[in-house]
């Protein structure tokens, strides 16, 4: 598996991270969580997110799981605690939490109830236990191999600004989709999220139990 690893084109790290990140189905999520925001905070949102997933992805990436281990915390419970929060996500979505708040705070970014841009767009949607699971496999297999390590990381900061560039066409799927459009988008993705964050649960269940058998 190492000399597999080791000779991996790039262009297979890249697919591998591309689909387990899934800039694509992230772009209309996207668009749901920054409803009736002007171009320019969404834009800014849109920067800060993909900015602080790359630095978390990197992070792992050259650390590995000892990030987790000096803070005694092990993949499976990262899993567990990345899915309760996306479901708390999912469920303000399914019922408009956010967009009532928006309307009666405002839609000003700077407060932190309307930011989505660190959660849940930076983790755990883009730099999720699977995205980081995924970079810790291919920088490990490269142990002693800097050049291979920093490879890995540059094709994952190619796989965020990809995510980064759809999240700028959020405008324009959101006038194609029309009020109607982006509400009915809103509750199916929410309750999309909700079943990611179940899996995301019992993925960590699944490695919780594995530890101990």
């Amino acid at each position: 598996m190492s000399e597999l690893i080791d000779t991996l084109p790039l262009i297979w790290a890249f697919a591998t991270l591309f689909v387990v990140i899934d800039p694509i189905g992230l772009a209309p999520i996207f668009v749901a969580l920054t409803q009736g925001i002007e171009p320019k905070k969404r834009k800014a949102i849109g920067m800060r997110a993909c900015m602080i997933a790359f630095v978390i992805l990197a992070l792992f990436g050259f650390f590995g799981e000892s990030v987790l281990g000096f803070a005694g915390i092990s993949m499976p419970a990262f899993q567990i605690a990345g899915g309760v929060l996306l479901f708390l996500t999912a469920l303000e979505m399914l019922f408009e939490l956010r967009a009532k708040r928006r309307s009666t705070k405002g839609d000003d970014v700077e407060d932190d109830d309307n930011d989505p841009s660190v959660f849940p767009l930076a983790t755990p949607l883009i730099a999720g236990p699977g995205a980081i699971a995924t970079v810790i496999l291919l920088t490990n297999e490269a142990q002693g191999n800097l050049l291979q390590q920093i490879s890995v990381i540059v094709v994952m900061g190619a796989v965020v600004l990809a995510a980064f560039i759809l999240f700028m066409l959020a405008g324009v799927m959101e006038r194609a989709l029309g009020q109607t459009g982006i509400l009915v988008v809103s509750r199916v993705l929410g309750m999309l999220l909700a079943a990611l964050a179940v899996q995301f649960i019992l993925n960590g269940l699944l490695g919780f139990s594995a530890t101990l058998g």
